[in-house]
């Protein structure tokens, strides 16, 4: 006959091995959870500029001048960005470029807006390898009403 081990023994030998696995996983499920935090602000940060892009061009193309799309393009993103609280340094808004594109009616203006900003990472990961920031940049492009006036 066979006898088992007692209940009080096995427990014995498996004494602390929960908080050593705890010990051990706690940081790698905290880097993970950071690393997340950090691609979420990325991501949400992406969409603000994208945004900000957008307006600033459709602003730039409603401009009755060059000189005066720069201005407006500026204005419209620091609205956007200042809706969604994000604050990217100095001058995100970069010089519009504007482009003559071939079309089968005659040539169509355009006018492309790009802004660029910082987001600060060295909150959240502060490992070596990972960069302190990251610059997100949208550019959008849009077209410029032949018929607006001048």
């Amino acid at each position: 006959m066979r006898t088992r081990p007692s209940i009080r023994g096995r427990r014995a030998s498996d004494r602390g091995s929960l908080a050593l696995e705890a010990a051990m996983l706690l940081p790698v499920v905290l880097s993970f959870a950071l690393m997340a935090a950090a691609a979420g602000r990325l991501q949400t940060t992406g969409s603000v500029v994208d945004a900000a892009a957008r307006a600033a061009a459709r602003a730039a193309s409603l401009a009755r001048s060059e000189d005066g799309a720069r201005s407006a393009a500026a204005e419209a993103a620091a609205q956007v960005l200042g809706d969604r609280r994000l604050r990217c340094g100095q001058d995100p808004v970069g010089q519009p470029v504007f482009r003559d594109q071939p079309f089968a009616g005659g040539n169509l203006r355009t006018v492309t807006v790009r802004v660029s900003c910082r987001v600060a990472l060295r909150d959240l990961l502060r490992f070596d390898g990972v960069p302190g920031e990251k610059t997100v940049t949208g550019e959008f492009t849009s077209v410029i009403d032949r018929y607006r006036g001048q």
